[in-house]
């Protein structure tokens, strides 16, 4: 089928198909795993399009070509994990340089900015960024980057992609979109005016928890070429065997993500009516701040909700946290089973007490990612956990 073809086709479709050719040796309709780390060349620089297996593979390159069809991307590169793809864009930066990022926001990213590009010269702040007004405030003449993350981690703030773009562009600053919580199934950050998308391929795209990766999706070309020196420079690459994984789960995001959306609605409801529960966090809640954005700029509300307990209190997290039977308590998310995790201990724990108080994030919240399993099981294992708070 041809890209052109692909590219004009609905997301399942895309999901299948999209950087998918059947193996011109063989006829495989899976792509192959090309396990090797190097090609044979009729000449010296006269190859097949490969030469070595940091540069490039093509097993990778299928996954590249499916996940830029799925983000409408002219451009994908694929990382060894979400954090590397994050630090290629950081590495573009120069010191003196800054980026403004969500505060509320995965606590890797947050370490990376402050603790490993601070001490080289690149600065970093940190804004709520579902307050358009907030974002100019604290934008500086030396901002060069905005990074954004929407639903963020762990409060799903849902933030207005197209207005920070406008207004990002109109002071020369790229835009980068960290949309591995919602996923092309539900939300295409270029579409809005992003410059740059980024995923840990380990959560949803993966999708069965048992791979790590990464990816930036871009329609510019100047941005890919510096990504692609970065891959060859610095060797953050993926291995071909957890690029066929990736590429195993990208065939059912569609209908794993339609899944995780009920459920995970079904959860929010559930909590919200619960006398036990204080605060359900949930852009599918009509109640939530940002329901109506998230109603405009997506397809889904996603799969992750939080909450707190009317005892907001670190002892009765503590007891629902080990209280789960089908929720297992773990770092991660958006595998096909039901998480449960402590973000102030696990996922955050790199951010400051203060800053993450600062930002709304309570020492006694509580994330779920919802899994695929049977809505009735999920709902009577919180309720049974609840009963412990």
């Amino acid at each position: 089928m041809r890209t052109d073809d692909i590219n004009q086709m609905g997301l399942g479709t895309r999901a299948v198909h999209a950087g998918q050719q059947p193996d011109p040796t063989t006829g495989a309709v899976m792509t192959p795993i090309y396990q090797t780390s190097t090609y044979a060349q009729a000449a010296p620089g006269n190859h097949q399009g490969y030469e070595y297996g940091r540069l490039s593979n093509p097993t990778r390159s299928a996954l590249e070509g499916n996940l830029a069809g799925l983000e409408g991307a002219e451009h994908g590169i694929c990382f060894s994990s979400g954090v590397a793809a994050t630090d290629a864009i950081a590495r573009c930066l120069r010191p003196g340089d800054h980026i403004l990022a969500s505060n509320d926001l995965y606590g890797g990213t947050y370490r990376l900015f402050r603790q490993v590009l601070g001490p080289f010269g690149v600065d970093s702040d940190f804004v709520d960024m579902s307050d358009v007004s907030r974002v100019e405030q604290a934008l500086k003449p030396e901002t060069k980057l905005l990074w954004i993350e929407t639903p963020t981690n762990p409060l799903v703030r849902v933030v207005d992609i197209r207005a920070l773009a406008e207004l990002a562009h109109s002071k020369g600053i790229s835009v980068a979109v960290d949309n591995t919580f919602a996923t092309p199934a539900l939300q295409r950050p270029i579409t809005l005016g992003a410059d740059l998308v980024v995923h840990s391929t380990t959560k949803y795209l993966g999708g069965h928890s048992d791979v790590i990766g990464g990816a930036v999706c871009t329609n510019s070309d100047e941005w890919a070429e510096k990504l692609r020196f970065l891959v060859k420079s610095t060797g953050a690459v993926p291995g071909p065997m957890d690029c066929f994984l990736t590429l195993r789960g990208t065939k059912t995001l569609e209908v794993r993500m339609q899944r995780h959306c009920s459920n995970a609605q079904a959860v929010a409801e559930f909590l919200e009516a619960d006398p036990r529960v204080a605060r359900v966090y949930y852009p599918g809640l009509p109640s939530f701040e940002g329901h109506s954005l998230a109603q405009r700029q997506m397809d889904g509300f996603g799969g992750m909700v939080s909450f707190l307990l009317s005892d907001d209190s670190m002892e009765a997290a503590y007891r629902v946290l080990s209280s789960t039977r089908v929720f297992t308590l773990a770092e991660s998310l958006g595998g096909v089973e039901s998480l449960m995790n402590h973000p102030a201990t696990m996922t955050h724990a790199s951010i400051p007490a203060k800053e993450r108080h600062a930002a709304g994030l309570h020492d006694a919240l509580i994330r779920l990612s919802v899994g695929i399993e049977t809505e009735a099981d999920l709902l009577r294992d919180l309720d049974r956990a609840l009963s412990k708070a």
